[in-house]
């Protein structure tokens, strides 16, 4: 079942098409990446999923029905880039206060405050201001400021930002047990080691249309060049390595990266070496990374590589959801 669909969504600025005919789905408890670089249209996506726009044209369902902010958006929570915590307030009394806005009871917010900063240590907080805390610190209190009211849909952008290994690996884990307890999330982040790590499914846009959608673990399968990594105890040399069955690409000490011929298979490979009796000490199938699926793909689409900067770091205007 999905939680979000998308259809032929349109959204236009002048003459600029931000959004133009993607269609996608975001299925129930999966953790989902969106991707582009800058000006892609991501943001213009968020702010039509969350209702702060309105799409020219095509339909958002959520839940199976047509997507109404008025009231979807209690089952929404965001937490951006750009913190948006009161400078001044103190930490116990804001997040009471976001929770309040979210429809929750006072008791009820009370008794989730509790939970969540004992969970997180961070009960000597609470009568902290904001302003006093570090970066890291203030990115703990967004994210319970953000799950707080139990979300359907949460939308992290830079989540482990300010944040050290230690907590970051707190966050990570938080974002796995919401995502099997039914959260659906949608990721947001500049880092493609991440995306790689957590994301069950991604979508790939650039200048307003959809490129690419699908589970990670089929796209990385999709976009393999029959690659391989070949180890051994003693390197051969190259004459026992000389073969029609592939070719090497890459040397290493004790190791080849080599590429699979056309019409031949990997038990090819291992025969070749078996036969000329080099014993293998590892092998195994080389796999491209998201960054790189990524870059060839908006690359082939612009003829040009997006900047290091550009992948996920727009931020969505800040917003009470």
């Amino acid at each position: 079942m999905n939680l979000i669909e998308i259809n032929h969504l349109h959204k236009h600025y002048a003459t600029h098409k931000a959004v133009d005919d993607i269609s996608f789905v975001i299925p129930k408890g999966s953790i989902f990446g969106l991707l582009g670089p800058n000006g892609a249209g991501k943001t213009t996506l968020l702010r039509m999923i969350t209702g702060i726009f309105y799409p020219d044209s095509g339909e958002i369902l959520f839940n199976g029905r047509a997507f109404n902010p008025e009231t979807d958006v209690h089952a929404i929570g965001y937490m951006p880039e750009e913190k948006g915590l009161y400078k001044k307030m103190k930490v116990g009394e804001q997040v009471l206060y976001l929770a309040r806005l979210k429809g929750m009871s006072e008791r009820e917010a009370k008794d989730r405050i509790s939970y969540w900063f004992n969970k997180f240590e961070i009960n000597s907080w609470q009568n902290k201001k904001v302003e006093e805390l570090s970066k890291g610190m203030q990115q703990k209190v967004q994210f319970i400021a953000t799950i707080i009211h139990n979300p359907q849909l949460l939308i992290l952008d830079e989540p482990f930002s300010g944040l050290d290994p230690i907590n970051a690996n707190l966050i990570k884990q938080e974002i796995f047990d919401l995502s099997k307890s039914g959260t659906t999330i949608i990721f947001s982040t500049h880092r493609m080691e991440q995306v790689e790590e957590i994301c069950d499914r991604i979508v790939l846009v650039n200048e307003g249309k959809k490129l690419l959608d699908g589970e990670v673990s089929q796209i990385k399968q999709d976009f393999k060049q029959h690659l391989f990594r070949v180890g051994f105890g003693v390197m051969p040399n190259f004459a026992q390595v000389a073969t029609y069955h592939f070719s090497i690409v890459k040397t290493e000490p004790l190791a080849y990266t080599v590429k699979l011929s056309e019409g031949s298979t990997t038990n090819d490979i291992l025969a070749h070496f078996i036969n000329h009796r080099i014993p293998i000490t590892s092998f195994h199938e080389i796999l491209p990374s998201i960054n790189e699926v990524f870059i060839q793909q908006v690359t082939s689409m612009t003829g040009k590589a997006p900047e290091a900067t550009a992948v996920l770091n727009e931020t969505p205007a800040a917003s009470s959801l």
